[in-house]
């Protein structure tokens, strides 16, 4: 399950050390950090890392199989959860310690930057294979985030990038070693611990205020 760390300015955010999926009771353990992020009066930057072979493989596929008369809640309880990390009022990076996977990915690309494994892990949006379309609110996420040419790419082939092709690609803005994976992506935000709270808030509601209609939107 996550767990929250903090190293004065420096919160970090282990996913977990399984495949890190977007069940009902790992939303609510998140949530309950990004309250506390939200609540914080002193100066903060989130970074978020997962343990083992993956940062997170997306939604919880078995809990949905038994649950599809809730999926449509539950659909927007993820996105709901994209939408307000793309607006944190403080800075975000996500470290991609393994595969990232369909919402995992979308996770990784909804923070302000992304640090990802340079020797083992894939950056996968696999919906084109697994006969998922993206929601309107997913694809207005990705198109917003990626060049058109990676978009395409990723969203209609389900292409696998390893950290070199995914930084080539533009998914993610560095990569660095498993064990300097952390140091690289807190070295990034820590500059950025001091920014103020309203006046970024306000720049990336305004930056993906589109985004985030489409991705609070009702689903069904």
């Amino acid at each position: 399950m996550p767990t929250i760390t903090r190293d004065g300015a420096i919160w970090t955010l282990n996913l977990g050390d399984d495949e890190n999926r977007f069940g009902p009771a790992w939303l609510d353990e998140v949530e309950k950090v990004l309250d506390d992020v939200e609540a914080a009066t002193e100066p903060v930057v989130l970074v978020t890392i997962g343990d083992g072979k993956f940062y997170s493989n997306g939604l919880d596929l078995e809990w949905v199989s038994g649950h599809m008369d809730q999926f449509a809640t539950y659909a927007e309880r993820v996105q709901a959860l994209l939408a307000r990390v793309l607006t944190l009022p403080v800075p975000t990076v996500a470290a991609v310690n393994g595969h990232a996977f369909g919402a995992g990915a979308m996770l990784a690309l909804a923070h302000d930057f992304r640090v990802m494994r340079d020797d083992r892990g894939f950056f996968c949006f696999p919906e084109v294979d697994i006969r998922i379309p993206f929601t309107p609110g997913m694809s207005a996420l990705l198109m917003t985030k990626l060049t058109p040419q990676t978009a395409v790419k990723s969203m209609t082939t389900g292409h696998r990038y390893g950290g070199p092709e995914a930084l080539q690609g533009g998914l993610v803005d560095a990569t660095a070693s498993l064990d300097d994976l952390h140091s690289a992506a807190t070295e990034l935000v820590r500059p950025l611990a001091g920014k103020d709270r309203g006046t970024l808030a306000t720049i990336k509601k305004t930056m993906f205020a589109e985004v985030v209609e489409a991705l609070t939107r009702k689903i069904g």
